[in-house]
């Protein structure tokens, strides 16, 4: 691709946009098929829901994406040995928190429910710094290369998002225990100010969603390095059937982070809303501010910086692997992405689309 190169064969992108491979940093492969009663179906069935969405985010150009909670190492097994197709899959294996939050599935009938339950996705439930730690090692010793904590309420089941689930000893302590196991970091669900500025200053590596921003969250993002990924499509996809005022706010929560200087990169929290939507997520990022090219850059090299992996991938350079987008139209307009998409290439070779 380009002018006097000598290789085995030529790409025509005449009339075309050439962009790195765009980065999920937010989704669950595994979460199984969409509107099917998880209690109804075989533990396989969550696993094996994985395939078609694997197939489809690669073939819209996403070839490395982060996990929030589903997969285990299987999986990413999977798709090294070639046994399944699917961009690159880090892994954070199950959304670890303190009793009551919302990894702690309980119901008044029932008491204590497992839908995840199996020895490859460790028990997530800790109390306590020494737990946390253990809880770490834990995750790491299932092939776990993130660690997902839940600081705050869930906004799809509408409970607790400004609440906070753990203390800053426990944090803390989990993001001490996970930086010892070779470096590894932690990724923090928090919709709620409070939750996200106390992953802020236990030194998370990002916020995932960030609904509820306010100043005194986004300084401490901004001062202290931590990366936002807004998840924007979870409430500007649909937003007559979010929760009242959670659309608005989570601009406003855009507007503030990138007022402080807040690093922003792309997730979608699929399948909240369809996979096959991922590239919607660029069109919100650009409407709440960051522009079409800023929007480009948070779905490629700021996403690969935020996950360790910009010396490798997320822009289009020499040495880099050759994980390329071919777009018609010479342009950055955000819209209708999947309608421009020409050619995928993942690790070189041509994705079958």
């Amino acid at each position: 691709m380009g002018i006097g190169l000598d290789g085995d064969e030529g790409v025509d992108c005449t009339g075309a946009l050439l962009v790195p491979g765009f980065i999920d940093c937010h989704t669950h492969v595994c979460f199984g098929p969409a509107g099917v009663d998880a209690l109804q179906l075989p533990r396989s069935a969550r696993t094996l829901s994985a395939v078609p969405v694997l197939r489809t985010l690669l073939r819209l150009g996403v070839t490395t994406v982060r996990d929030a909670w589903g997969a285990d190492a299987g999986v990413r097994l999977a798709i090294e040995n070639g046994w399944i197709e699917g961009p690159e899959l880090l892994l954070s294996l199950r959304q670890v928190g303190t009793t009551g939050a919302i990894g702690d599935v309980w119901a008044p009938r029932t008491g204590a429910l497992e839908f995840y339950g199996d020895p490859s996705l460790p028990d997530p439930i800790f109390d306590g710094a020494d737990a946390g730690r253990a809880v770490v090692r834990r995750m790491v010793q299932a092939g776990a290369d993130w660690i997902k904590v839940t600081a705050s309420g869930s906004m799809a089941l509408g409970i607790g998002v400004h609440d906070v689930h753990l203390t800053y000893d426990e944090l803390a302590a989990v993001v001490d225990e996970a930086h010892r196991r070779g470096g590894r970091r932690v990724m923090v669900h928090a919709h709620g100010a409070r939750a996200a500025e106390l992953a802020a200053r236990a030194g998370a590596a990002s916020v995932e969603h960030g609904t509820y921003l306010d100043e005194a969250a986004v300084a401490a993002m901004a001062d202290c390095g931590t990366w936002y990924v807004p998840t924007l499509s979870v409430t500007q996809s649909d937003p007559e059937h979010g929760p009242d005022g959670a659309p608005e706010a989570h601009r406003e929560s855009m507007r503030l982070a990138i007022e402080a200087g807040v690093r922003i990169a792309m997730g979608t929290d699929g399948p909240v809303r369809p996979h096959s939507e991922v590239l919607r997520e660029l069109s919100h990022l650009a409407a709440a501010g960051l522009g079409e090219a800023g929007a480009f850059r948070a779905a490629t090299i700021d996403a690969a910086r935020l996950l360790g992996l910009a010396e490798d991938r997320g822009e289009i350079a020499v040495g880099k692997r050759a994980d390329l987008v071919v777009l018609d139209g010479a342009t950055l307009d955000c819209a209708a992405m999947e309608e421009r998409l020409r050619q995928v290439f993942h690790n070189g070779v041509e994705v079958v689309r």
